[in-house]
């Protein structure tokens, strides 16, 4: 399995350079059918880690934080002073006194690991001129009105120099789900992709910039997605703004003209997709220089645009291996954001799905255990989910005001746990609990409301309410009385009347 760089360096000998396949396995010293099966290769989607895999020098696993620590350090430091895998070895043998592993195991282990790290050089090129399907891309920062409350958040603003177009796509930051999302939308909308696009080193793309040779080591997610879509990415020198100008006027411009006033809105999606429309309307005006119109200079572009992948790429990212504390949270945003499982999850290892909204979390066989909304900004902040803690409350109902999760119910929940004496709160919350697994907290909040319609505060009532609310037995109507139905005589209440109607039919056994 070849690493992106090295994939990236096969393919563009083929595309860019014009190399034919037998020349470019003698360069790389690759096979003819490996090179040719990257160059054919149009889905870069990260393959899901195998549970099959057998874990890679198990013997090393105690000392394996210690390397991986040691390779992370290089990426911030010269090439010709980064650890060879013989200087590993000689590391863990001066420092671990318990270490009892062989040479090749450690060189093993150690190759794998600069793999993964991408440990190689990736250079970029800066172009002299604009030509076009050349584009450019950077953010901005914005506010808005989301369902009334205030924001802050990023635009991602591309623009193609030579026809002066320019789209945007607001978000609620900068990370990587945020670009990929944005970049996807834009590419969808105008019908083509970028042959070739100038980033900044933003933290989203780059995760260090090498200054030997002034290369960049490129995150995992934005290499595929590159190389899934075709483009070229080529990346500015640090601080050096001027150098891609044109998105820089680009991202002013289109937020005094699209951003202002404060945009609000209910779904920001849809938000978005007229923001593209607008971008397009904006494009019928003349060039600043061209006599043409932007918008036929646009159109005369789009013919030097890269074809639209016919595999979609999966924008999310996926964290596996995620570990819980004993609370049954997780954190990210290198713990500025702590979000929620469940206890029954605390203490383990979940997976994590990020787009740029949600943050879903999956079990070990992709069930999705809860959603949350994603948060944003450099203060730490907690987003609980406390539906899921109801089974663990039930069997310690005591701590139910105590925990912080009673202010996050419905004001009528709290009511009706309120009006609860101890015993039947345990077994409220417990019903409570197994109503919100069986068919969702609604119909658990629903069954509550009608306990409260009548004034029920027992456990008894509260099963019986949520059965005939959402029972499947069929409410009969009421009977109504006709002549093919007889007529009963009422019976006399008394017992001895009993006795003397059995003596008249000759019952010999009345007592």
């Amino acid at each position: 399995m070849l690493t992106m760089d090295q994939i990236h360096s096969i393919r563009a000998m083929y595309f860019e350079q014009g190399k034919n396949i037998s020349e470019i396995a003698t360069a790389t010293g690759r096979n003819w059918k490996t090179v040719a099966k990257y160059i054919d290769m149009n889905d870069f989607n990260q393959p899901k880690p195998s549970t099959e895999t057998k874990p890679l020098c198990p013997k090393l696993d105690p000392f394996k934080s210690k390397i991986d620590s040691w390779l992370m350090e290089d990426k911030k430091h010269p090439r010709k002073q980064r650890h060879t895998a013989k200087r590993v070895f000689r590391r863990l043998e001066k420092e671990c006194p318990d270490f009892n592993c062989s040479y090749r195991t450690v060189d093993t282990y150690v190759s794998a690991k600069k793999k993964e790290l991408n440990l190689t050089r990736n250079e970029g090129f800066l172009p002299l001129q604009h030509h076009p399907g050349e584009a450019q891309a950077d953010f901005g920062t914005a506010e808005f009105y989301e369902n009334g409350t205030l924001r802050t958040g990023k635009y991602l603003v591309l623009s193609f120099p030579w026809s002066n177009a320019g789209f945007l796509q607001l978000n609620y930051g900068e990370n990587t789900e945020c670009l990929l999302e944005g970049l996807d939308s834009i590419f969808r909308f105008i019908g083509g992709v970028p042959h070739e696009i100038w980033f900044d080193n933003a933290s989203a793309i780059v995760t260090s910039v090498i200054r030997e040779g002034n290369s960049r080591n490129i995150t995992e997610k934005f290499s595929r997605f590159a190389a899934h879509y075709g483009f070229k990415a080529v990346f500015m020198n640090p601080a050096e703004g001027h150098e891609k100008g044109s998105v820089e006027k680009k991202v002013g411009y289109t937020r005094s003209n699209l951003l202002v006033p404060v945009p609000q809105f209910i779904s920001l999606k849809s938000f978005n997709r007229k923001l593209l429309e607008e971008c397009s309307e904006d494009l019928d005006r003349p060039h600043y220089y061209k006599q043409d119109k932007i918008s036929e200079l646009f159109q005369d572009e789009k013919g030097s645009l890269l074809p639209l992948p016919e595999i979609p790429f999966d924008l999310s990212t996926t964290l596996y291996g995620v570990h819980t504390d004993s609370y049954g949270m997780f954190c990210l945003d290198r713990g500025k954001h702590k979000y929620s499982v469940s206890p029954k999850h605390a203490n383990g290892v979940v997976n994590v799905r990020l787009t740029s909204s949600t943050v879903t979390v999956l079990d070990e066989t992709e069930h999705v255990i809860v959603v949350h909304k994603r948060l944003y900004g450099d203060d730490t902040q907690p987003q609980m989910d406390w539906v899921p803690y109801l089974d663990y409350i039930s069997r310690h109902p005591r701590s139910l005001k105590n925990t912080g999760i009673y202010e996050m119910m419905p004001e009528r929940m709290q009511a009706f746990l309120g009006s609860c004496s101890g015993e039947d709160k345990h077994d409220a919350l417990k019903i409570l609990s197994e109503l919100t697994e069986r068919t969702g907290f609604d119909s658990a909040l629903k069954t509550v409301d009608k306990a409260i319609q009548y004034k029920a505060n027992d456990p008894d009532s509260l099963r019986s309410l949520y059965q005939s609310i959402y029972s499947d037995v069929p409410t009969l109507p009421p009977m109504t009385e006709n002549d093919l139905i007889p007529k009963v005589p009422q019976i006399p209440a008394r017992l001895s009347d009993y006795d003397e109607l059995l003596r008249k039919r000759g019952d010999r056994h009345v007592c």
